[in-house]
């Protein structure tokens, strides 16, 4: 999630992304997406199993941030909702 093209980026795990990114696109969950605005899907992984996206998750929590973006732009250039595409 982000608040907009290269702002703040906060990573997380759920097993229903679109529920989720609902709650923060809407403001429903308190915490960090809310307090920065983080309501557009920029990116997301898909993966079959909760303790492998989990690790996934911790991994690049701890990359650094040129590398996040580097990972969104691959696949969405233009910072794109990708809010929409979940449905």
């Amino acid at each position: 999630m982000a608040n907009r093209p290269n702002g703040t980026l906060y990573t997380g795990v759920t097993s229903n992304l679109a529920a989720r990114a609902y709650q923060h696109r809407t403001g429903l969950t308190d915490g960090f997406t809310r307090d920065h605005g983080c309501t557009q899907l920029v990116w997301f992984e898909i993966h079959d199993d909760l303790q492998e996206a989990r690790r996934r998750e911790l991994q690049i929590k701890k990359w650094k941030r040129d590398w996040k973006i580097e990972l969104i732009e691959r696949d969405n250039p233009q910072w794109k909702d990708l809010f929409e595409t979940l449905f």
